[in-house]
This record gives C-alpha cells, sequence and structure tokens, in this order.
C-alpha cells in the first residue's frame, strides 16, 4: 500500500498543478512525495516542520535580499547567520527536517532572488501554495490507501528474532572490535558534542560555498544543480555524502531517461494534459515502488522521480518547447555539482578533523 499512497501523492500533487497552471509546481509533486515517504500513519508533527520550515525561511530569505542585496558584505554576514542557524538545527533528529526544508529552500532563493529577472514573490507564493496542499493530499493518500496491521503473532516472532540478532550482532562486534578500528569510529563518525559541531561546521562551509558560487557565476538556470549540493550534503558525513553522491547520479540519469521516453512516447499529443499526466503516472510507478522498499532503491527512486519531475514541469511546454536539451542539461550539470560537492565535503571533513580535536578515551 506503501507504494500506491506514494504515486497517489505524486501524481495528485502534479495534477493540481496542471488544474490551476502554477509556474513553480514542482514542488506540490515533489513534498508530498518526500512526506509519504517517512510515514505509514498520519503525522502531523512533519508536516508542520515542513511548512513552517518552508515558510519562515521564505520570509527569511525575503527580507536579507530586500534590505541587504546592495550591500554584498553584509548580506554574506546575514546569509552566513542564517545558514548556520539551519545547519545547527540539522543536528538534532527533533529539528532535523525544520532545517534541511530551511537549508535547501533557503539557499535557492537566495540564488535565484539575486538575479532582477526572477520574481521572488511568485516563485515564493508558488511554494506556500505547494506546501499548504500537501497536507490534505498526503490525507487523502493515506485514507485511500491504509496500512494494514500486521497480526500480532507475526510482529511477536518478528520481535523475537530482531531481538536475537540484534544480541548476536553486538556480540561479534564486541568480540571483533579492535583498538583501532573504534579509534577510527570515535574520531570520525561522533554523535556527541564534538561530532554535532564537526558536522554543522562542514554543512556550513559547503553551504556558503555553494552561495558565494552561484552569486559569483552566472548560474540562473542551474536549480537542480543547486538543490543536489543539498541533497549529497543531507547526511552531514564524509562517507554518507560518498554513498549519497553515487546515489544522486545514478537515480538522476534513470529520472532523466524516463522523461525522455515520456517526451518522445507522446510526441505532438503532449499538449493533452490527460495524455501527459498519465504517462507521468506510468513512468513514476516504477520509482514510486523503490521509494516504498525503504533501501538504497528508495534513495534511487527520490532522486529519479525529481529528475523526471522538474524538467516536465518547469522546461517542457508542448508544441513551444521541448524538454530534451534542459534534460540533458541537467544531468550534466547534476554529475558536476556531485563531483565537486563530494571533493569539498571530503577536504572539509579532513580539515574539521584536524581542527577540532578531543582527547581520546582510554581503554582499560
Amino acid at each position: 500500500m506503501k507504494t500506491m499512497r506514494i504515486w497517489f501523492g505524486c501524481v495528485a500533487g502534479l495534477a493540481v498543478t496542471l488544474l490551476f497552471g502554477w509556474s513553480y509546481g514542482l514542488f506540490a509533486a515533489l513534498l508530498p512525495l518526500f512526506v509519504l515517504t517517512q510515514i505509514d500513519q498520519w503525522n502531523s508533527g512533519i508536516l508542520i516542520q515542513l511548512v513552517l520550515g518552508i515558510v519562515w525561511v521564505s520570509i527569511q530569505v525575503t527580507f536579507i535580499v530586500g534590505f541587504f542585496q546592495p550591500y554584498p558584505v553584509l548580506m554574506t554576514l546575514a546569509v552566513g547567520i542564517l545558514l548556520m542557524a539551519k545547519c545547527i538545527a540539522m543536528t538534532h533528529k527533533s529539528s532535523y527536517l525544520f532545517g534541511y526544508t530551511g537549508l535547501l529552500i533557503g539557499s535557492i532563493l537566495l540564488n535565484f532572488g539575486s538575479f532582477n529577472s526572477f520574481d521572488i514573490e511568485e516563485f515564493v507564493m508558488g511554494l506556500w501554495a505547494s506546501a499548504l496542499v500537501t497536507a490534505p493530499i498526503v490525507a487523502m493518500a493515506l485514507y485511500l490507501f491504509p496500512e494494514k496491521s500486521p497480526s500480532p503473532l507475526v510482529g511477536i516472532s518478528s520481535a523475537d528474532s530482531i531481538e536475537k540478532e540484534n544480541a548476536n550482532t553486538s556480540n561479534k562486534e564486541a568480540c571483533t572490535s579492535t583498538a583501532s578500528e573504534r579509534k577510527i569510529h570515535i574520531s570520525n563518525q561522533r554523535k556527541d558534542d564534538i561530532g554535532r559541531v564537526r558536522q554543522a561546521a562542514l554543512g556550513w562551509i559547503v553551504a556558503m560555498a555553494a552561495f558565494i558560487l552561484f552569486q559569483v557565476a552566472d548560474l540562473s538556470d542551474s536549480l537542480s544543480a543547486q538543490a543536489s549540493i543539498f541533497i549529497v550534503l543531507t547526511p552531514m558525513t564524509l562517507i554518507g555524502s560518498l554513498g549519497a553522491a553515487k546515489i544522486r547520479i545514478i537515480g538522476t540519469f534513470l529520472g532523466c531517461l524516463a522523461g525522455m521516453m515520456v517526451q518522445l512516447g507522446l510526441y505532438t499529443l503532449s499538449n493533452n494534459g490527460v495524455l501527459f499526466l498519465m504517462a507521468y503516472a506510468i513512468a513514476a510507478g516504477i520509482f514510486c515502488k523503490w521509494l516504498a522498499s525503504g533501501t538504497i532503491k528508495a534513495s534511487i527512486g527520490f532522486s529519479a522521480m525529481s529528475a523526471l519531475t522538474v524538467p516536465l514541469t518547469t522546461s517542457f511546454v508542448p508544441e513551444q518547447q521541448d524538454a530534451f536539451f534542459s534534460i540533458i542539461y541537467r544531468f550534466s550539470s547534476i554529475f558536476v555539482a556531485v563531483i565537486g560537492t563530494s571533493l569539498a565535503i571530503w577536504i572539509g571533513h579532513h580539515l574539521l578533523v584536524r581542527l577540532i580535536q578531543f582527547k581520546e578515551p582510554q581503554c582499560n
């Protein structure tokens, strides 16, 4: 049922954008998809964090761009404070979604808001509308495709097996763990205050580097590349980010390929909204099944869905402009952004490990 919920959420979101003609309707398709991959039952906390995070960072960015854009130094300081607050929020589980939403949406708004041709008010209004429509779409998906309650006997047996497996795993780790392995784990993957400081610092360094790069270079049409930077940054660790980079490239390639097949399949019938929605729904079905698996396929599926949705909702104009070259540019820009981000994270990680030191625990 989870596959059906995710599929319904993204297709319903796209249908809403086609019905009302929203210019930035990609968020109406991707936000319900993101929420439905996280929950199996109604969870108002996630939706509140999502909506508040989007609304609050939109207000903050609008204020910063409106007052500090003529003063580059002051604007850089204000952006640095804003991004640091979001990175600190991401280091705590309870506020991670709020911080990540602010970091991603805020960086996109800061980049495009600096261009005179960009209408930040229209973008913000479309973003708010997409965020507000996410809740009813999620509620409808959960109502139409409810999660089946597991059998009590199955739950007991599975709980016992999981408990035994965890006990065996912990025993094996205790026996095979060496001093050098513990030292590497403590040094690079700490979860205490030192680890959170490193994570926040790493996220802030990469986010500020991306902001400065997009301000200096003329990259007004590189929304996908900028979003990829923060998707790769999501794990806030070196190992996790390198894994996310590989997944992002694979998923983007598959999503771009599916987008080309949709456009070529429709050909001259692409101006028919019903056929366009049906073609999108068919292409999204495979990726939604991956999203429901909860494994590495889920991460690949999310990247593929974003790569499928964004060009078809922003660059594709039936009988006026196709998305073929936009899809090719999207994949190439994402590939370059992911490689550059991975390199920046690798450098920043090793730099922070050397700068932020701590005393190693003494083992008896």
